[in-house]
């Protein structure tokens, strides 16, 4: 399906979110909740793979264009909120996706409100990308983005330099990224001083757990989603072969397919 329509939606404090609306924008559907170096833009290709539900509502989450910034008192608890606030305006909206730090952001909003089904894809939780905050705020403090993005890839997502290497000679994509970047240190931040989560998805019906089939097992988004999935004893798991994290933009239809399958159950 195609982009409708794009709102924006005030949530305190002087800044906004916005969302990009596929489909039919009066239907409740799919909300959709990206992670850190992300962006709704990031996400047009798997909305566009969907058709089990007849809307697909990505959010823009605070600190990246169009939305408004993260604002001072920015926490986990603000993204929680801010996505009541989407779940409010697109009355009668029952299914969450949220990958990686979306994913739990995802999965604290059904502790607030019933929901039918909660999809996460890789969700992260503390201690998640904690050894890397000295060089984050570093970083950040001397608003260098190319060294942001370098932590980010290196020393919390774990690629190699020929990795990076090609990263950085896509000057556009790395410009993206380095736009990207600029709210990992306060998310990271937030992710690690939030209080250890009693519960996840308390007031879910279901929960489908996605993971790629090269992190089983292995660091750091295995481990953190091993992590995530000890809070979830109930939920279904999910394994997208030939994929790691980045299945949103390696592998965008192959994903849809497999969320399109997940509605079909629920």
């Amino acid at each position: 399906m195609e982009r409708t329509i794009q709102k924006r939606l005030p949530v305190g404090e002087g800044s906004w979110v916005t969302v990009d609306v596929y489909g039919e924008p009066d239907a409740p559907g799919l909300v959709v909740v990206p992670g850190a170096m992300s962006d709704a833009h990031t996400w047009r290709h798997v909305a566009r793979a969907i058709d089990a539900w007849p809307s697909v509502a990505v959010l823009n989450r605070r600190g990246r264009a169009p939305s408004g910034p993260l604002t001072a008192t920015y926490s986990l608890r603000t993204e929680v909120e801010d996505l009541g606030v989407i779940l409010d305006e697109f009355g009668g909206i029952t299914s969450l996706f949220g990958w990686s730090y979306g994913g739990l952001i995802a999965l604290l909003a059904a502790n607030d409100r019933p929901l039918r089904q909660v999809i996460a894809y890789e969700p992260v939780m503390r201690p998640f990308g904690r050894h890397a905050l000295p060089d984050l705020k570093a970083a950040h403090d001397r608003a260098d983005w190319d060294a942001t993005v370098d932590i980010v890839n290196r020393q919390i997502s774990g690629f190699n330099k020929a990795h990076i290497a090609a990263l950085r000679a896509d000057h556009q994509g790395w410009a993206a990224l380095r736009r990207l970047s600029k709210p990992a240190h306060a998310e990271i931040t937030a992710l690690n001083t939030a209080p250890p989560p009693g519960a996840m998805a308390r007031r879910a019906d279901r929960v489908d757990l996605i993971i790629g089939r090269h992190n089983l097992g292995t660091a750091p988004y295995g481990s953190s989603f091993d992590d995530v999935r000890r809070h979830l004893p109930d939920a279904e798991v999910h394994e997208l072969p030939a994929q790691g994290h980045l299945a949103h933009i390696q592998a965008p239809t192959e994903l849809g397919r497999l969320l399109n399958a997940l509605a079909a159950a629920r």
